[in-house]
């Protein structure tokens, strides 16, 4: 199983533990970003796994491509050239004090990215699925148009395509997300959103549920999924549900519905080590667990362990094994010291 990831890789630059912005002297540095992650985390429970994107051939560049290939991804496809990395600050949140972040990625190499750069019919040779999110048609009308080539290739060959709403208001606007995001979501099989993103792109609300009290309610997601999914045409769409206690202790938890059923995961309480990359490998074990043959009730719950595990590991990167991942969903939750 070959799947294929399109989008931004990023310098995470962060300060150590729960020190503010104002306050430290230094910052750790990382690497991540949506499609990334997705491809990281596909890499470490077996699947072959490439990533595509646009990085400068400097050596920063560089360092951005070996920190995905120290993790077995696929890295040929990758462009070089342009003049950034787009970086991205993190600062890590406690108790009632939210996480924060802030973008310097103005043109990045892949926003200013053109088709030359891009064979995609070679790039999507062999591939069983393409992934891609929100983030990327983002960056630009240039980005845009790269994912739309990319889509329309892809379900011309045969693949699957899903795609991460991933709404972010530092991006665009709620009116031009919906433009793009509209025009792109008849290429897409599986869509992938949160509490939020179908409301923020596409105007269809969950009735009831309030994130910021961490009311959930299922029959609201329900009906976001079957709107979704009559609106474009999507054979699955997947609602991860997070219920938001605080910055470090949340109850998490996701549905699945197949165009007939909706299915709901068992809830886990986390312990937030770091929650950045959360919803992208609840993606990945989305996508591994259908490419694999799962049934949908054990595709959730292998998606939800696996992202359940990412909220204890620092950085981007889901570096956890799919038999952890299984182990977590068969039910041994007990964190015990494994000899």
């Amino acid at each position: 199983m070959r799947v294929v990831t399109f989008g931004e890789l990023m310098l995470r630059l962060a300060p150590p533990g729960y020190e503010r912005f104002a306050q430290t002297g230094s910052f750790n540095a990382a690497y991540g970003g949506g499609e990334a992650n997705v491809a990281v985390s596909l890499a470490g429970f077996g699947a072959e796994a490439s990533f595509v994107t646009k990085l400068p051939a400097h050596e920063i560049g560089q360092a951005a491509v070996n920190s995905l290939r120290r993790y077995g991804v696929d890295t040929r496809y990758i462009a070089r050239g342009g003049s950034r990395v787009g970086i991205y600050y993190l600062e890590k949140g406690a108790s009632q004090r939210p996480s924060k972040v802030i973008y310097d990625r103005a043109h990045s190499a892949i926003a200013e990215a053109g088709p030359a750069d891009f064979d995609w019919d070679a790039i999507l040779d062999g591939a069983d699925w393409f992934h891609f999110t929100g983030i990327t048609p983002a960056l630009s009308e240039a980005a845009a148009s790269l994912c739309a080539d990319a889509c329309k290739t892809a379900k011309a060959k045969g693949l699957t395509v899903s795609c991460d709403l991933n709404y972010r208001k530092n991006l665009w606007t709620r009116e031009k997300a919906g433009q793009v995001m509209g025009a792109l979501m008849p290429q897409v099989d599986v869509c992938i959103a949160n509490e939020e993103d179908a409301a923020d792109v596409f105007g269809i609300h969950a009735v009831g549920s309030d994130v910021i009290q961490g009311a959930i309610r299922r029959e609201g997601y329900q009906a976001v999924a079957r709107t979704l999914a009559e609106r474009f045409g999507l054979s699955q769409v997947a609602i991860t549900l997070r219920e938001s206690l605080s910055a470090n202790d949340n109850n998490w938890a996701a549905m699945l519905y197949d165009g007939t059923t909706c299915y709901f995961s068992k809830t886990y309480p986390v312990h937030i080590v770091d929650r950045v990359g959360g919803g992208d490998s609840f993606g990945a074990g989305l996508i591994y667990g259908a490419l694999t043959g799962l049934d949908a009730q054990s595709r959730l719950e292998f998606a939800v362990a696996a992202s359940c595990l990412k909220h204890s590991i620092e950085g981007d990167f889901n570096l956890v094994t799919a038999e952890e991942v299984r182990r977590l969903a068969r039910g041994d939750a007990s964190g015990r010291v494994q000899r």
